[in-house]
């Protein structure tokens, strides 16, 4: 299920490290390649919003396997475009249909006992999180070995293959929460409204992953130009730096399962924070570089899987639309990002970018301080 999720989110940040080469086969500026991230980011939110919620509802191992085939076919739809609009097309297609990583998420969670969920969830995050991180090297590699297309044909091979292994290994799981499907997606809302712990860590999610695609938007114009000038595949090996922080995933969930879900949030965003400080010397210092991204991601994981552990305990019975609750939040803060950090590149350069990312982490902190309260009555 950790591969599963790798593979299926990974579709989602192919283009990352590409941006330029596309912007440049395509004929587009930079703020108009920006928003082929921030399509596949909104994409994302509202295949959580309208088919994850589908997990307390039908049985899991069909609605994983029927998700997983139409996200092959917006991969295939983006390596056959000729203009942005088709690619825009297979890109939001692929976007809404990997959302299958967040129902195997919580599935994971309901299999798993008790006293080891958090541990669970953290192993399957961890292979989501390495999959957004390697889909930078795999993409470069590849680019640069053939181009851009080659990328997203090889990435619908892999996931038609990840199919047809989910529909043998997983156990069919069916649960229904009693209610039809727009009874379902408004029930969404209501947890939203009901519970502050959730708009808590839903508000926490979508700080902290705004930052996380501020970053790695823009970070492919930084480095291709001068004084880096590094092609494709050279981009593309920051992803190894940023796996690291996946090593924190299994970590981040025992801690939350000892009751220590204030302690890793308050790092995490510290984390967050003091990653953007040596970023101000990235047009100078691939040093500076190396050391943020290292830190950003560690602050990422922590705070999000933290949220993910905090979220499924509000209510064991709606997980997968708890889930939809947090991760719709989580991922309209990456489409902001994305666009944010796009715009503030064109208009304002890197020093742009790196001012909004300390000043959203300092926010981060102030709301953490502020709302950590609101979990006081949650089980432990």
């Amino acid at each position: 299920m950790a591969i599963a999720t790798g593979i299926s989110v990974a579709s989602n940040y192919y283009a990352q490290p590409l941006l330029h080469t596309i912007a440049g086969q395509l004929g587009l500026n930079y703020s108009s390649a920006g928003i082929i991230v921030t399509t596949a980011q909104l994409g994302y939110a509202a295949g959580l919003l309208l088919l994850v919620p589908l997990g307390d509802m039908i049985e899991r191992r069909r609605l994983v396997v029927t998700m997983m085939l139409l996200a092959t076919i917006g991969l295939v739809i983006s390596a056959l475009s000729s203009n942005l609009a088709v690619l825009l097309l297979g890109t939001a297609m692929t976007g809404v249909f990997s959302v299958v990583a967040q129902v195997l998420v919580p599935f994971a969670a309901t299999l798993a006992a008790p006293e080891q969920r958090g541990r669970a969830v953290g192993i399957v995050m961890s292979g989501l999180l390495i999959g957004i991180l390697l889909a930078r090297t795999f993409a470069g590699a590849l680019s640069t070995l053939g181009n851009w297309r080659l990328v997203y044909m090889v990435a619908a091979v892999l996931i038609l293959i990840t199919t047809l292994l989910l529909w043998r290994a997983l156990p069919r799981l069916t649960t229904h929460a009693g209610l039809g499907y727009a009874a379902l997606i408004r029930s969404v809302g209501r947890l939203m409204v009901a519970h502050p712990a959730l708009r808590l860590r839903a508000a926490l999610g979508a700080l902290t992953f705004a930052l996380f695609a501020a970053f790695w938007t823009p970070v492919a114009f930084l480095l291709s130009a001068p004084p880096w000038q590094f092609n494709d595949a050279t981009i593309g090996l920051l992803g190894l730096l940023g796996a690291a922080g996946a090593l924190v995933a299994p970590w981040a969930g025992r801690q939350v399962d000892r009751g220590r879900a204030r302690l890793t949030t308050t790092a995490g965003l510290v984390l967050l924070l003091l990653g953007w400080l040596p970023l101000l010397w990235a047009e100078r210092s691939l040093v500076a570089i190396v050391i943020g991204v290292l830190l950003l991601d560690i602050a990422v994981q922590l705070v999000h899987i933290t949220n993910l552990n905090m979220v499924y305990r509000i209510d064991p019975d709606a997980r997968n639309r708890l889930n939809a609750a947090y991760m719709v939040s989580y991922f309209l803060g990456g489409a902001i990002g994305s666009l944010a950090s796009a715009w503030l590149y064109g208009h304002t350069g890197w020093t742009g970018v790196t001012l909004f990312g300390i000043v959203i982490s300092l926010a981060g902190l102030v709301l953490w301080w502020c709302g950590h309260r609101h979990e006081s009555h949650l089980p432990t």
